[in-house]
């Protein structure tokens, strides 16, 4: 019967964790929550028509050919020479121009930048004068750093896998193949690596970490019957600081050893949820203090309403109360001492309240060692210590909730690009996944942050790589970015 009722929940009962009950015990009515009153679009008639098709217009770009419909919107700048500056231009013959094509991007929109450089030939001697096309962030590329911008925007957090943006392209009048934009992404991504593994560091420096793990489908299993085409089950095992900077590491496994690669020489304390490896880390690596996550406690008892509601609920409502003063606390913005004075005297009663209620019910009844309420309790009571850690460390949240938002995008994403052919692409798509994340975190426009750190970290020293991480990019560069010749205009 607990088997049916969790289907059903998952089926038809609602995803949130948050619990909504009516205060009058009543139920709500059809519709009463959610109206939503369907009202018809306006509609127009449009005459049919036919266009004539028209082939694609070839343009040299460097060692690559740029081809594109008539109907793609081009806009030209002229480069200006800097040799010709203050001199007659009588005594120049013009013999042509040198033209190179990038594409570029709006938003919602592509664009061919076409660049005219003019070709002089001095009349005295012969000699040619011609600019250098303007560098690009990748060389030998046809691509616009507007582009790759926008390019990796909608894989990593629109979700659109490159077939579709390659769909796009062609229906937008722009021909690249899929493997040019996979190459795109490839490079694009290496390019950020730096400033991820700084992102890494600036975490793993603070004093508190949450940490999780969540399963990818990445690389191939052998090719032979019976498993031709099925894909290995990997990992990734993201992590946040007290920074707002979140990184999202690759593993093949879910092993306990990835832990220690992941923290490396961390001191701390590490807030997980109740995966034995991370308990076992920490009792072998000496300078961590392992404190575990309150939601995933709670949700063990939500589990067991349907068997035991009465105990369960009696279970919840402690729980909520916990919840409902630490909203109290972060209203107040208080310092870090304050913080602990005010938890000690609102919330350390509280978890008493909690541990001793669930030990006498424990004591007091007679539960199988199978019913759902036991083993809610029993994974709390086992786990009180690291519970409380928040109690003595103000900088403790009482749960890894901030971090699981963060792992969203993963999981919608495997509903779109469903898996990573390589495991190589799944740790690109960690890169990328750690820098746009932060970004949202630090209220960073991520379009604007990948522009300017594109085309900035080329020449940006190796030591100071950390400055480009997006915390550290929004108080230094954020007011004055680099941008694409098409925004500058």
């Amino acid at each position: 019967s607990r088997q049916i009722e969790w289907f059903k929940r998952q089926l038809f009962g609602a995803k949130s964790e948050r619990r909504l009950v009516d205060p009058e015990g009543r139920q709500l009515t059809l519709g009463e929550l959610y109206r939503h009153d369907a009202v018809e679009a306006p509609q127009i008639d449009v005459p049919a028509h036919r266009r004539r098709r028209s082939d694609p217009i070839r343009q040299g770009s460097g060692d690559q050919d740029l081809r594109f419909y008539p109907l793609v919107p081009v806009e030209e700048i002229q480069v200006p020479n800097p040799e010709m500056e203050g001199k007659d231009l009588a005594d120049y013959d013009l013999v042509g121009e040198k033209v190179t094509c990038r594409l570029a991007q709006r938003p919602g929109a592509y664009v061919v930048i076409r660049y005219v450089r003019k070709v002089y030939k001095r009349k005295a001697d012969g000699v040619f004068s011609c600019p250098p096309a303007p560098p690009a962030v990748l060389e030998k590329s046809c691509a616009d750093v507007s582009f790759l911008a926008g390019l990796l925007i909608d894989k990593f957090m629109s979700h659109l896998p490159l077939y579709r943006q390659h769909q796009r392209l062609a229906m937008a009048g722009v021909h690249l193949s899929r493997a040019t934009l996979t190459n795109l992404v490839h490079r694009a991504t290496d390019l950020f690596e730096p400033v991820y593994l700084a992102q890494v560091e600036s975490i793993l420096s603070g004093g508190v970490v949450l940490m999780d793990e969540t399963p990818i489908k990445a690389g191939r299993k052998q090719r032979l019957p019976p498993h031709r085409g099925e894909m290995k089950t990997a990992y990734f095992w993201p992590i946040c600081g007290d920074r707002d900077e979140f990184a999202f590491p690759f593993a093949p496994t879910r092993g306990a050893k990835v832990v220690r690669e992941v923290l490396k020489t961390y001191v701390g304390v590490l807030l997980t949820d109740g995966y034995a490896v991370y308990d076992r880390y920490q009792k072998l690596v000496d300078g961590v203090e392992h404190a575990q996550c309150w939601s995933h406690a709670r949700r063990h008892f939500v589990n067991a309403e349907t068997t035991e509601p009465g105990r369960a609920d009696a279970a919840l409502r402690v729980i909520g109360e916990l919840y409902d003063r630490d909203s109290a606390m972060k209203a107040m913005a208080l310092s870090p001492e304050k913080v602990l004075a005010y938890r000690a005297e609102h919330m350390a009663p509280i978890a008493d309240q909690f541990f001793n209620q669930l030990r006498t019910t424990l004591d007091e009844s007679v539960l199988l060692p199978s019913n759902p309420f036991r083993k809610a309790a029993e994974y709390s009571l086992t786990r009180e210590k690291a519970l409380r850690v928040f109690l003595r460390n103000p900088g403790v949240p009482l749960d890894t909730n901030q971090l699981e938002r963060a792992i969203r995008p993963i999981a919608i994403g495997r509903r779109n690009w469903l898996f990573c052919w390589t495991e190589l692409g799944a740790r690109y798509v960690g890169i990328m996944q750690s820098l746009l994340t932060t970004c949202r975190a630090q209220g960073v426009d991520p379009f604007t942050y990948l522009v300017d750190v594109l085309q900035r970290i080329d020449t940006h020293p190796a030591s100071d790589v950390a400055s480009l991480t997006p915390r550290l990019w929004k108080t230094r560069f954020a007011k004055t970015p680099l941008r694409s010749d098409i925004h500058r205009g």
